[in-house]
This record gives structure tokens, sequence and C-alpha cells, in this order.
């Protein structure tokens, strides 16, 4: 299979994301003449596919340049809610995409369940293995992945896995936000394009503290109760018998009318929480990473 094609000067090492700067100005719908084009010379692939906003889009421009050209692998593991795993059945079944659900393994790994500040690496890494293998049996040209160009700004140690395995991130190549593929989801008529992010539930367990399916059985529970009463995007972080709740600041005033904060309190301790707090600074991405940061800015 053929990994390291050369498309245009747009790109050059897999992994590396090498795009020319003027690309990164380029309005949202000239970046998707650029991402039709790539996908286009490509001819054949394997889409990494979480049911997400990014992997929706990027499966749909997908289909529409290579036909059935394409296969689209979910991973079914604890480590992700049942219901982005129901999402992604359900939109490939409806775009009769040929689609593929692998299980996990990443548990089966002791570093990953050491959970490490690698952690993400090791995952990866594995999901990786076994998406390659597929590829090889359906003699697909290439792997991608929906990375977005906002990932790069991230912590994540997984684009050594990207790398290493020789891994495409389309939409990084051509530099597509993630305000980029919402807009563009939303033109498209996509029911994705207004999801909230997610991520995979370990991401809510600090580091150095054991992974185990109990805890991510836990919060995913704590999580969808929370959904459960109209707030989209919630975030539960686990501290053994202590719940630190994320929600966006807007929210805040739901969870603290006394039934529901009754409800909460009851439904908390049931799953074995002693503890419930809300943070004040509200939802946000990266935050089990704010540790390291202010660590690293105290060594300085």
């Amino acid at each position: 299979m053929n990994y390291n094609k050369k498309i245009g000067d747009r790109f050059i090492e897999p992994g590396k994301n090498l795009v020319k700067k003027d690309e990164i100005k380029n309005s949202p719908l000239n970046k998707l003449k650029n991402l039709r084009k790539t996908l286009s010379e490509m001819k054949s692939i394997l889409v990494a596919f979480s049911g997400g906003v990014d992997s929706t889009f990027l499966l749909k421009i997908a289909q529409e340049e290579l036909k059935n050209e394409i296969v689209a692998v979910t991973a079914k593991s604890e480590i992700h809610p049942l219901s982005e795993l129901s999402d992604a059945q359900r939109i490939a079944q409806k775009w009769q995409v040929r689609h593929i659900i692998i299980a996990g393994k990443e548990l089966l790994k002791k570093e990953f369940v050491n959970n490490s500040l690698e952690r993400c690496y090791f995952c990866k890494r594995e999901l990786l293995k076994q998406l390659k293998e597929v590829a090889q049996k359906y003699n697909l040209n290439y792997v991608v992945d929906g990375s977005n160009y906002d990932d790069l700004n991230d912590y994540r140690p997984g684009r050594r896995a990207l790398k290493e395995f020789k891994i495409r991130s389309p939409l990084q190549e051509a530099c597509l936000t993630k305000n980029d593929i919402r807009i563009l989801s939303k033109k498209m008529g996509l029911e994705t394009w207004g999801k909230q992010s997610n991520s995979c539930l370990a991401t809510r367990i600090p580091y150095g503290e054991k992974i185990t399916i109990e805890k991510l059985k836990k919060i995913e529970q704590a999580e969808e109760f929370i959904q459960g009463l109209g707030i989209k995007q919630v975030r539960v972080r686990f501290y053994n018998n202590l719940a630190r709740i994320e929600v966006k600041p807007k929210d805040f005033v739901i969870l603290l009318e006394d039934n529901l904060r009754e409800k909460i309190i009851n439904k908390f301790n049931n799953l074995g929480f002693i503890y419930i707090t809300l943070d004040l600074q509200g939802y946000r991405t990266d935050s089990m990473n704010e540790e390291n940061k202010i660590k690293k800015l105290r060594n300085k």
C-alpha cells in the first residue's frame, strides 16, 4: 500500500501536516476543494469513524469523491459511550457505507491502564495497528482519521502514533478548523454539524490513576444523567469518591435548581460519589492537563 504519496506541495509526510501558510487563511469552501482533491487522489481509503462532527464530515466527502472505495471502521470499547457507537452505526447505515466494528483492545494494555501522560499514544497505537490490518485485508491505499487543524494546538500524544503508522489526516492537510467543519456540515445538511465535542472517557481520570471498567462506567452513567437534564456539553471528572462536574457557565443555573440539585446528588451518591462539585471555570477541553501546565510554569 502506498502511504508516502506526495500530493502537490501541500503534503510531504503523513502526520506532519506540512502545508502552505496561505491555505490557513482560505475560505472554508476553498479548503473543501483541497480536501476533495486530496481524497480523490487517494483512490481508496479506510476512515476511522467515531460518528462525531469531524469524522462524519470526512466520511461524507470521502463517499462523494470515492463512492464505494471506502470502508468506515469504528471501535467498540468501554472507553467510548455506547451512544457514540449507535450514532456511528446509524449514520453509516443511512448512507449505505460499508461499516466494520472492531473490538477495542486498549484496556488489555498495561501502558494504557496505568494512565501515564502518554496514555493517548498507547491507545492510538493499539487502534491504528488494528486499522492497518483491516485496510490491508480490503486492499485500501490509505488509513485516514478525522483530526482537524485545531487539534495541532492541543496536547495530543496520539499524533506520534499517527506518524509512526503513516496515517493521513486529510482535514488537517486542508487546514480545516472545527468551525470550518461545522459551517460546511450545516451547509450540507449533516445532522452532526451542531453535535457537541466528545472524547474518550479515560480523559476524565487524572493521570497516574489506574483506568478501570468500573470507573469508566460510573463516568458514562453520570454524564448521561446530566445530559438527560437537557445539558448537552458535560464532563464528569473522576477523583475516586469525588466528582467534578464541568458544564458551560450558562448551564450552572440548571444544576443549582433545588429539585434538580437533589436528583443529581442522589444519582451520584448511588454511583459511589460522596462529594459532588461544580467547576466554576465551566466546561473546557484539556482541563486534566492543567495541573501539568502549572507545574511546567513553576519549574521555569
